[in-house]
């Protein structure tokens, strides 16, 4: 741990903008997103598959291992943020984990190409039972999986925080920055559409083990532009472990040393002499809450602290509130690609893949995105007088109603295909349920960036930045425990729960779809009050 007087929190030396960051910095950092997300997107949205065709598990255990998998990548973002921020920074983060990927890959590769590693081939639709994979093949399955989520992991918030850090020594930076966002939302876009049609048609049509390959090239290019464009980037050095720093406060907080800690003038005496130290160990002035913790700055001579605590307390009932946005993305990655499976997949002649629908809002959204920051966005300035046409809380709270509107049609599409069963849908029928959520993922999470950065102070942003994936994890776990709670309220001594066949037609997805409707809706209001209550930071941007 280190202590709030080390050396490594010393500001870095200026940085010449002329000659590191700008937007030519973040061009690469750009490419190096859109690769890596080509490379897990190919494999995270037709894992399913896989597991159910290749390793014969249930189609229940197989969704939880997606979600479990998919949950515990973007949990470990905060490791990531945690390391970038306190000891390695955001490049060698970016470079150290890239690598873990891309061995991850390899080893998932390898067993799907060698058949020893894997179950006999066997028809898991068919009436014999198919073994599932246990012993030696369960190890390397999940060994590869859970390599690859640690490396893509905590390499995520770290390529969104670097591309910010290289925008930071520019004029208008706000301005930049919220375009910046945007853009690499637009990059993740174009990786997702690559993933989901070129990469999916290649597992589908020369085998799992070729597509698996294709994602350790992909990454493995990747990691060669990053070190490319090395002259480029405009690197911060880490500021020490927040962490040492928060329990620092909380300990003086709670030995109340001094009785006027509160005191404004004071704190002001303190912010001119930390403000000596350079940029980076400013303290900001502090928003009207929790002024309490103020007196753990007086104690410990340290406003800087005080306020890192302060913000990660405001912004945490955000944060919550987007979980259930993001379970509902679960039920697209895993439920809804069974969906698809079970639909007329035969369009004007081409076959379209299962997992390939999830490429549509991301189709979408590549034309959608540039149209909203070259048009919408100045129109909206010029109404609101905002930088980035509206603020970054509005919209978030947009995409968490648009979400909901994503459920209520999926669970309407639902009824509709059980209802002409045996006959089949045409695959077009799902294509709503994911262009509305396209629609919820490009204001709430693009929001829900740049809301985290622009309101963390220095030596935050990687860690902040990393909340947002934080609660993709949340919400993947959120919805592997509501697939085992409703199966398990649902049961019955002569039924099985709602979820628990592995026929679509003998199960109740559209009441679970409904279900989560209901949720997300009471979600929204939920938001509306802790938007209303959260109060931006005086010295950041609101948007």
């Amino acid at each position: 741990m280190v202590p709030a007087s080390a050396p490594a929190l010393a500001p870095a030396p200026a940085p010449t903008p002329a000659k590191h960051g700008g937007l030519r910095a973040t061009l690469f950092i750009n490419g190096v997103q859109a690769l890596e997300t080509t490379a897990i997107a190919a494999v995270g949205n037709n894992l399913i598959t896989y597991l159910v065709n290749d390793m014969h598990y249930s189609l229940s255990k197989s969704a939880n291992i997606v979600t479990n998998f998919v949950a515990t990548t973007f949990l470990l973002s905060i490791l990531g943020g945690f390391l970038s921020d306190s000891y390695l920074g955001s490049f060698l983060t970016i470079l150290i984990f890239g690598l873990i990927e891309l061995i991850g890959y390899i080893v998932i590769a390898v067993e799907a190409h060698v058949p020893s590693l894997k179950p006999e081939a066997c028809d898991v639709r068919g009436s014999v039972v198919c073994e599932e994979a246990k012993g030696v093949e369960a190890v390397l399955l999940y060994v590869g999986l859970y390599t690859i989520a640690v490396g893509s992991g905590c390499l995520k918030p770290n390529i969104i925080a670097y591309g910010g850090d290289q925008l930071s020594c520019e004029g208008e930076a706000n301005g930049r920055r919220a375009k910046y966002f945007n853009m690499a939302y637009l990059s993740f876009c174009v990786g997702e559409v690559i993933a989901l049609t070129l990469l999916i048609w290649i597992q589908t049509r020369f085998g799992m083990d070729v597509g698996f390959g294709v994602s350790a090239g992909l990454m493995l290019f990747a990691l060669l532009i990053l070190t490319s464009a090395t002259p480029f980037y405009l690197n911060r050095p880490p500021q020490g472990s927040i962490f040492t720093h928060i329990l620092q406060i909380l300990v003086a907080v709670h030995k109340k040393k001094l009785e006027h800690a509160s005191n404004q003038k004071m704190l002001s005496e303190l912010s001119e002499n930390t403000s000596r130290r350079g940029p980076e160990r400013q303290s900001l002035s502090y928003p009207d809450q929790f002024r309490y913790l103020e007196q753990g700055a007086m104690v410990e001579e340290e406003s800087r602290e005080v306020e890192q605590l302060k913000l990660v307390i405001r912004v945490m009932p955000i944060f919550g509130c987007t979980i259930v946005t993001n379970c509902i993305l679960a039920q697209l990655q895993t439920f809804s690609v069974e969906q698809a499976s079970s639909m007329e997949s035969r369009v004007a002649g081409f076959q379209v893949p299962a997992a390939s629908v999830q490429a549509i809002p991301y189709v979408i959204m590549v034309g959608v995105v540039p149209l909203y920051v070259t048009v919408f966005v100045p129109l909206l300035r010029r109404m609101t007088g905002k930088e980035s046409g509206i603020s970054q809380l509005q919209r978030i709270g947009i995409g968490l109603f648009v979400s909901t509107l994503s459920m209520v049609t999926a669970a309407v599409v639902e009824s509709k295909r059980k209802a002409v069963a045996p006959q089949k849908l045409s695959i077009l029928w799902i294509a709503p349920q994911f262009i509305i959520f396209g629609f919820s993922e490009m204001f709430t999470a693009v929001g829900l960036l740049e809301f985290f950065y622009s309101q963390s102070v220095a030596g935050m942003q990687s860690f902040l930045t990393a909340l947002t994936y934080c609660s993709y994890s949340f919400g993947f776990f959120l919805s592997s425990a509501l697939v085992s709670i409703v199966n398990l309220v649902t049961k019955t001594r002569n039924q099985q729960g709602w979820l628990s066949h592995n026929n679509l037609n003998e199960d109740h997805l559209d009441l679970f779809y409904w279900l989560l409707s209901t949720v997300s809706f009471l979600n929204f209001f939920n938001y509306i009050f802790w938007s209303r209550w959260f109060k931006y930071h005086p010295s950041q941007s609101q948007g």
